[in-house]
This record gives C-alpha cells, sequence and structure tokens, in this order.
C-alpha cells in the first residue's frame, strides 16, 4: 500500500504544479482510458470508497482527485464522449507511480460488477518526453489554417536564416491568425504587444486593428526589431505600430492607467509575465482581451520537479489567472500552451 501519511494535505489536480521542490527526477505520470458505459459512477466510487483512506475530492463538473502523499495522486475525468473513464496518475517516481496504478486499478475493477473492465495504463512520461497534442492532429490542424502570404513566408524564411535555433521564438502561422482574428473581433483601436521578436505577431495583430487603430510594440532587441522594421514597411502596417524599446515592464507602467488598452498580447521573459499581466489588465477595457503565449512551457508547468524562476513564475500566474475575478480566461493546448482572458 501507499504511504497514507499526508494524507490530511488534499492538493486538487488543477493546482498540483505549485508544490514547491528543491531539486530531484523529472515527475512521470501515465494515463489509462477505460471503456464503459458508466464513467461518472465509477469516479463517485472511488472518490468515496477511497476517502475513508486517503484525501479525495469530487468537483462540481464531476472531476475526481484522489491525493496519495504530495506528489502522488490520480486525477479521474470522463472522456468528451461519455464513453472512457480517463485516469491520469502522476507520482515522484516510477516506483511511486506504479504503485499509484496498481492501487487505483485493483479498486477499480472491484467496483465493476456489471461489466469487465480493460485498464491499460500508457508507459510511464514526463513533461520532457510529453506531447501535448498529438503530432498528427498539430500538424492537422496547423495545415487546414489560413496560410501565410508572400511577407509573412518571406519572415520566416528570414528569422530562420538569422536568427538559427532562435526561430523557434516565432509565432506559428496559425497563430498569428488567430491573433488576427481576436483583433479584429475585439474591434481593436489600442493594441499592446510585449515581445517582437522579428516582427511577425506584431504584423498579424496590426492588420486586424480597427481604422486609425495603434499598436504599441514592446521589446529590448534592437538587432531583431530590425528586421521586423523592414517587413512591417513591406506588409503596409508600419504606419500603425509604435516600437518602443526598453524593459516591457517600465514601458507599461509609463501608461494612463485608464483602461484604455482593447487587446494585448504577451510573449517575453516569461519570469516577468506576473508584471506584464497585471500592468495590461488594470489597463483592458471591459470586454478587452489579454492573450499570453508560452502558458505550458512544454508542459514543464504541470511537473513541480522544474523549479527555475520563469517556471514558477507562469505556474504562479496560471494559477492567479483562474482565480482573478476581474477577467474570464480559458487556457488553450495551442502550440506552447495559450491562454485568452477577457476584462469582464
Amino acid at each position: 500500500m501507499l504511504n497514507t501519511s499526508d494524507a490530511g494535505r488534499a492538493i486538487p489536480a488543477a493546482r498540483c504544479g505549485v508544490v514547491t521542490l528543491d531539486q530531484g527526477p523529472r515527475l512521470p505520470s501515465s494515463t489509462a482510458y477505460v471503456a464503459t458505459t458508466r464513467p461518472a459512477r465509477y469516479i463517485k466510487q472511488l472518490v468515496s470508497h477511497m476517502g475513508n483512506k486517503i484525501s479525495t475530492e469530487l468537483a462540481d463538473d464531476g472531476r475526481g482527485t484522489l491525493t496519495f502523499g504530495p506528489q502522488d495522486l490520480c486525477v479521474l475525468t470522463v472522456s468528451e464522449h461519455q464513453d472512457h473513464l480517463v485516469m491520469i496518475a502522476a507520482s515522484g517516481d516510477e516506483e511511486g507511480l506504479a504503485r499509484v496504478r496498481d492501487v487505483v486499478t485493483r479498486h477499480l475493477v472491484r467496483f465493476a460488477t456489471q461489466e469487465e473492465l480493460n485498464v491499460e495504463w500508457s508507459p510511464f512520461v514526463t513533461a520532457d518526453t510529453m506531447h501535448m497534442v498529438d503530432p498528427v492532429i498539430s500538424d492537422y490542424a496547423l495545415t487546414h489554417s489560413t496560410p501565410p502570404d508572400d511577407v509573412l513566408r518571406d519572415l520566416i524564411v528570414r528569422t530562420r536564416d538569422v536568427t538559427g535555433g532562435r526561430a523557434a521564438m516565432q509565432v506559428s502561422h496559425d497563430e498569428g491568425t488567430l491573433l488576427t482574428i481576436l483583433t479584429r473581433m475585439a474591434g481593436a483601436r489600442n493594441a499592446v504587444e510585449v515581445g517582437v521578436f522579428t516582427g511577425y505577431s506584431s504584423i498579424c495583430i496590426a492588420r486586424g486593428l480597427a481604422e486609425g487603430g495603434r499598436l504599441l510594440a514592446c521589446d529590448v532587441s534592437e538587432e531583431w526589431t530590425a528586421i521586423a522594421r523592414e517587413f512591417w514597411e513591406r506588409a503596409g502596417v508600419a504606419d500603425r505600430i509604435d516600437l518602443k524599446l526598453g524593459p516591457a515592464a517600465d514601458t507599461l507602467r509609463a501608461l494612463p492607467p485608464d483602461p484604455v488598452i482593447d487587446i494585448a498580447f504577451i510573449d517575453a521573459d516569461k519570469g516577468n509575465y506576473p508584471v506584464y499581466y497585471e500592468e495590461i489588465v488594470t489597463r483592458l477595457r471591459p470586454g478587452g482581451v489579454v492573450v499570453l503565449d508560452n502558458v505550458l512551457l512544454g508542459a514543464r508547468v504541470a511537473d513541480p520537479a522544474y523549479q527555475e524562476p520563469h517556471h514558477r513564475a507562469v505556474r504562479a500566474l496560471n494559477n492567479q489567472i483562474t482565480q482573478d475575478e476581474r477577467v474570464d480566461a480559458v487556457m488553450l493546448p495551442f502550440r506552447d500552451g495559450l491562454t485568452i482572458a477577457r476584462k469582464r
């Protein structure tokens, strides 16, 4: 049996990433998809029965959490089509994960008196190896989004040639299209971008602005934004973009306190995300939108073994946004994670 001495310290699954670890191995996880016509019933049974020995939680939406210890837990959900019980187990090491899987499996099979359940767990994975979205689906979605035009294609090539491995900092073309759509849907006239790089996302936002709209683009690199300036001219949007070089936090703090921002995009140094978010949200008009990129950090936010400053900063902000009564927000498993928050 698992050590249940910490059972009283429940860790809700939505916040399991806030566990503090100074160092240690990458925390493994494993998933099982169990075909059944009674997934919700099994979740209730597991939560109820195991609650006598460990800490359990049943959320209003039917999501169950079994917490065996600070790092040992299993999340229980119902599949989208209501035909599978989805079980996600995690632990501090592979031995602990094996125990979690074994205990949950034995209890589940014991409850299945009216059907035979086939429980097959996936191999152990960590944040280093997991895919947030299957590569096949990711590529299909990318190739079925509006493709970039000639200017944006040339910018993709230039960025790859000039910046080498840093080209991964450029948003994908489907994300750029999404930024244009969101900007247009918001009817934005005043936009802010934190993190310009070579200007791809700037072009996409600027193209979505309403007549007479302006984009305040914040960055610290003269080298990369020189490429951006060239392509802003080629795209015909240079006249609506104001580039401000220097620490973005200072630039944002210097803005008027009135809620004048219609849309903002944050894609810069992750350690300062909480600062950028707060300075922007306070100036966001009701109905305005802030978009934050890289909120999953390659799935590392879900793995408490990652405790570098930028991991902690983004993890803390993700938790904060969930509780922020000023906005309605959704986190999407899109590229490296995208949060869209709308000011109430």
